[in-house]
C-alpha cells in the first residue's frame, strides 16, 4: 500500500505556480487577483477560506476577502458578485459555501461569470467540460485527477466507481474519468444514496472515489484487493486522546482499508490540500487566458 500524499503534491503545485508568478513580476505581466466572498461566521468556512488567503500569500497572487453579515439580502449579494465580474483586477473568484438558507445557491452559481468561476461550478464550465473543451475544472475533482497523474496510475480500460452524485465532486469526476484524455478512460459506474446493494458494485471497482459525506462509511469488506481509493470526505469525531477533544476521519474507514490498497488518499492530507492547490491553478489559468 502507498499513499497518495496530497500535502507532499500540493506543495509541488503550489512551488511550480509560485514559478510561474514570480515570472509574471519579473516580466511585469499582471500578478494573479484571487477574490473570496464569505457570507457570514460559519467557524469551517471561516477556516477554510483563511487557508486559501495563506496560500495566496505563499505564491506571490494578491487576494481580496469580502465578508458579509448572513443576514445579507439575497439581491445585495448578487450586486456584489456583478461588480466582481466588472473588476477588471480580478482574475477570479469565489463564494464559499454553505450559504444562509434565505440565498439560491443556483443563483449564486449562475450569476457568476464564467470567465472569473474558478470553481467551476457554473453550468457552462460543467457543460465545456464534459464535452472535452476548456473550461476551469471544479477545484475538488481537478485536485483528484491531478493526484492520479503525479503518481501515474493508469486509468485507461480501469473500472471506477464513484459513491456520490453532487455537482461539487461526484458528477464531475464521473465525466473526468471517462472522459477519452491521459487520466480517463475508464468505465465508470456512479452510485448513490438510492444505489441497492452498493457492496457489489465496490468490490468491483479498479478504482473507487468516494465523496458521500458519511464518516468511516466505507470499510474493507467493500474494498477488492489492489484497489486505488481516493477518500473525499472529512469530518471530526470525538477523541479523547486527542487535545482538541477529535479527530479528523474520512468516508473510508482508514485502518482497515488501507491493508487491502495499492492505493489510498489518507485524511487530512489528501485530496483536501490538493483542491486548494487547484483552485489557485486555475486562477493562474484564467490569468494565462485573458493575455492570449
Amino acid at each position: 500500500m502507498q499513499l497518495l500524499d496530497g500535502k507532499k503534491v500540493s506543495e509541488e503545485i503550489l512551488e511550480e505556480i509560485k514559478l510561474e508568478v514570480d515570472k509574471l513580476k519579473a516580466e511585469n505581466k499582471k500578478v494573479p487577483h484571487l477574490a473570496v466572498i464569505l457570507v457570514g461566521n460559519d467557524p469551517a468556512s471561516e477556516t477554510y477560506v483563511g487557508s486559501k488567503v495563506k496560500n495566496c500569500a505563499r505564491v506571490g497572487f494578491k487576494s481580496t476577502l469580502i465578508q458579509l453579515p448572513s443576514t445579507i439580502e439575497e439581491s445585495a449579494l448578487l450586486k456584489k458578485i456583478e461588480e466582481l465580474n466588472n473588476d477588471a483586477d480580478i482574475d477570479g473568484f469565489i463564494v464559499q459555501s454553505p450559504l444562509p438558507k434565505h440565498i439560491s445557491d443556483d443563483k449564486v452559481i449562475n450569476a457568476i461569470s464564467p470567465a472569473k468561476d474558478v470553481d467551476g461550478f457554473h453550468p457552462e464550465n460543467l457543460g465545456r467540460m464534459a464535452l472535452s473543451m476548456p473550461a476551469f475544472i471544479p477545484a475538488t475533482p481537478f485536485g483528484i485527477i491531478t493526484l492520479l497523474d503525479r503518481y501515474n496510475i493508469p486509468t485507461s480500460g480501469k473500472h471506477c466507481v464513484v459513491i456520490g452524485r453532487s455537482h461539487i465532486v461526484g458528477l464531475p469526476i464521473s465525466l473526468l474519468m471517462m472522459r477519452n484524455s491521459k487520466r480517463g478512460n475508464c468505465t465508470v459506474t456512479i452510485c448513490h444514496s438510492k444505489t441497492v446493494d452498493l457492496k457489489s458494485y465496490t468490490q468491483r471497482a479498479d478504482i473507487l472515489i468516494v465523496a458521500t459525506g458519511q464518516t468511516e462509511s466505507v470499510t474493507a469488506d467493500m474494498v477488492k484487493d489492489g484497489a486505488v481509493v481516493v477518500d473525499v470526505g472529512i469530518s471530526r469525531i470525538p477523541d479523547a486522546t486527542k487535545k482538541s477533544g477529535f479527530r479528523l476521519v474520512g468516508d473510508v474507514k482508514f485502518d482497515e482499508v488501507a491493508p487491502k490498497c495499492s492505493y489510498i488518499t489518507p485524511v487530512p492530507g489528501g485530496v483536501g490540500l490538493m483542491t486548494i492547490a487547484s483552485l489557485l491553478k486555475n486562477t493562474v489559468e484564467g490569468v494565462k487566458r485573458k493575455t492570449k
